[in-house]
């Protein structure tokens, strides 16, 4: 891992830091490149101007781990609602969540409750559902949320990340399930003893992953979703999907909002399923250095207007 990127990892934990970029009217308009608004209004508003564009969307609200499982109720009605509003303005929209957010911590129980009852509002409403994978403590219980929930609502997907060394073996298990799994990196700090410290080898893994599941799609096992920036990496894989015969539609692409715009909107010309992550919420600033740390070069940027 680069220092610049360690750093902002570790920034990332840090509630000074958070105080006082909260305060900072610069990280506030910076934050505005990956974030259209703190509020669902804008992310919804942000997707229908995606879809005339011809591109699908994801939204999800910032935040992490919660205090309480009243406050995971309260996520968990927020998205029910969520849900109504994509089908009230027929919008290609889906639903990403934290397991965090709905109490995971707090009681597995009523958390597998709240994701049950968020999978049953996609399925209702046409929509889908996306877990989101948080650091490498929660893979085995998120997993577990996955295929509970999958068992009885399949509009439902699962991010993995091609960091951990574990992830071909969790590709492997999944298969069964015939599952959505969306391939990202991973963003989070984690130790050398689970996951690959160095980029390239972080990039080897992605690719591996990305063959065992359109080698999977191929046979009906699976929709793979490519979740990544790296457009040299996309290319590869697309060329990859052709030669296993595997066509737009059954593997699908997936980028923030704010990045790679130009590039998402000339796959989408180009007739390959692209989806948008929009990202809304006021709790920005971890969400905020993961992404800075993919762009390491900005740290400079971030800390000349911090002190200055």
């Amino acid at each position: 891992m680069s220092l610049a990127r360690n750093l902002l990892l570790k920034a990332a934990d840090s509630q000074w830091i958070a105080d006082q970029m909260s305060r900072r009217g610069f990280a506030r308009r910076a934050v505005r490149q990956f974030l259209p608004g703190e509020e669902v209004a804008d992310a919804l508003a942000a997707a229908r101007t995606l879809a005339g564009h011809g591109q699908g969307s994801l939204v999800t609200q910032l935040g992490e781990a919660i205090g309480n499982l009243d406050e995971a109720t309260a996520v968990r009605d927020h998205y029910l609602e969520v849900f109504a509003q994509i089908k009230a303005m027929g919008l290609p929209t889906w639903v990403s969540i934290k397991p965090t957010q709905l109490g995971i911590d707090q009681s597995m129980d009523a958390c597998r409750d709240h994701v049950m009852r968020l999978g049953k509002a996609a399925s209702d409403t046409g929509s889908s559902l996306w877990i989101d994978m948080e650091d490498h403590t929660y893979v085995d219980r998120t997993i577990e949320l996955y295929r509970d929930v999958r068992s009885r609502y399949d509009r439902t997907g699962i991010a993995i990340q091609s960091y951990l060394f574990r992830t071909p073996k969790d590709i492997d298990g999944l298969l069964a399930h015939q599952p959505w799994i969306r391939l990202v990196k991973g963003a989070y700090r984690e130790p050398a003893s689970v996951a690959y410290p160095a980029k390239r080898d972080v990039d080897m893994a992605y690719y591996d992953g990305a063959i065992r599941l359109l080698t999977a799609a191929a046979k009906g096992q699976a929709l793979p979703v490519f979740g990544t920036h790296d457009i040299p990496l996309v290319r590869r894989i697309m060329a990859k999907a052709r030669e296993l015969g595997v066509d737009p539609g059954r593997y699908e692409i997936h980028m923030l909002y704010g990045i790679k715009s130009g590039e998402q909107e000339q796959l989408a010309r180009d007739g390959e399923t692209i989806k948008t992550l929009i990202s809304y919420g006021n709790a920005w600033f971890k969400w905020y250095m993961r992404r800075l740390a993919e762009r390491p070069a900005n740290i400079w940027f971030v800390m000349k207007n911090l002190v200055g």
